[in-house]
């Protein structure tokens, strides 16, 4: 799969959402935060500002639920218009029945692991997920950054998705930008969010564009590419 970049419009104008939606012509998906000062210590948007941001604009939404009970509010994004929403496993009561309620309504499924969650206790699950992301930074809050010693947990994620034979995306968030992306993508991530690296830049397009230009090299030749 060709590499995905997701701007997170954490790092936008939240007074000119519509317009920053914009901004990034050519964005896979645009990545919303949502957090809710319990489970992460910050506080960000909610259902209706996620409702409100999918009527305007085309490129598809990306939910990113940092929050507590997520079994109970997961499935009213996908209804607010989120075609992508990821909940945390550490938050989860039930998470295979949850990711499976979210694909029965129509959105693509996916768990999130904070940088101390193993993966490995969760091999069997994957199969239920349309995508896993990796946290590169601890969540709650944007401009942190990027974990080195996450590589290794993406590595191993990889292997178990190569293992089953899965079409799963393998998404980071944290502290991805033009210094960090290619080792992300050499070790087996395809879906990068990138917040103040995209709206940071003079012309967040033209930053969406380079990040991807320099994932797909990276991918080109990384070793689990090059084994498919």
């Amino acid at each position: 799969m060709a590499a995905q970049i997701n701007p997170s419009i954490l790092s936008a104008d939240f007074a000119r959402l519509a317009d920053e939606a914009k901004a990034v012509d050519g964005a896979d998906w645009l990545h919303v935060d949502v957090m809710d000062n319990h489970f992460v210590p910050n506080l960000t948007l909610g259902v209706p500002v996620v409702e409100s941001l999918a009527r305007a604009t085309d490129t598809p939404l990306d939910c990113h639920l940092m929050i507590e009970a997520p079994d109970r509010w997961a499935p009213q994004y996908v209804e607010a218009g989120a075609a992508s929403v990821t909940f945390h496993v550490e938050a989860a009561a039930a998470p295979v029945r949850l990711a499976r309620e979210i694909r029965a309504k129509g959105a693509r499924a996916a768990m999130a692991l904070r940088p101390a969650t193993p993966v490995e206790p969760y091999e069997d699950l994957l199969p239920e997920l349309d995508m896993l992301l990796i946290m590169t930074v601890e969540p709650g809050f944007g401009g942190q950054a990027f974990l080195d010693i996450m590589l290794p947990k993406i590595r191993r994620t990889r292997e178990l998705i190569s293992k089953h034979g899965l079409e799963l995306w393998l998404q980071v968030d944290g502290g991805v930008s033009e210094s960090t992306i290619e080792r992300c993508a050499d070790a087996g991530a395809d879906v990068f969010v990138a917040g103040s690296a995209v709206y940071g830049a003079e012309d967040p397009s033209d930053a969406v564009r380079a990040l991807r230009a320099q994932a797909e090299g990276a991918t080109a030749k990384a070793s689990w590419a090059c084994d498919h």
